[in-house]
């Protein structure tokens, strides 16, 4: 069993992106961690980044899964980089075009527990708000 759980932030943050280019990134994100997460737990949140001063929040997404394997970390955000035995391997090289066409940067490391897997990407606020 999986349990997804979303930590909200206290402070609303707002960015000016494309909605479903945005959820695309994030639908594809939990669709890779639910896939290398057979039990354990999901964690989504969205919080300003702190100590930058350049206005952007950073989305996490983080498993209890098997982690990133080390021999596809280096190809990760590439064209048909999979592990998986299901799916193109374009996932999450579509997904960091889409973040960085909004400004932003995505990234993936293991956790350092030893237990699955931190996807994260960036965007910047949207200075008006």
């Amino acid at each position: 069993m999986v349990n997804i759980s979303l930590e909200e932030s206290v402070d609303p943050s707002y960015v000016v992106a494309d909605r479903a280019r945005i959820y695309q990134v994030v639908s594809n994100l939990l669709t890779n961690v639910v896939t290398f997460t057979k039990t354990g737990t999901i964690i989504v949140n969205a919080k300003v980044k702190e100590n930058t001063g350049d206005g952007q929040v950073i989305v996490s997404v983080r498993d209890t899964g098997s982690g990133i394997d080390p021999e596809i970390v280096p190809r990760l955000f590439t064209k048909f980089a999979s592990k998986s035995d299901s799916g193109t391997g374009l996932g999450l090289y579509i997904s960091k075009s889409i973040i960085e066409a909004h400004g932003g940067k995505i990234w993936a490391e293991n956790n350092s527990d030893g237990r699955g897997a931190t996807f994260s990407f960036t965007l910047p606020l949207n200075k008006a708000e």
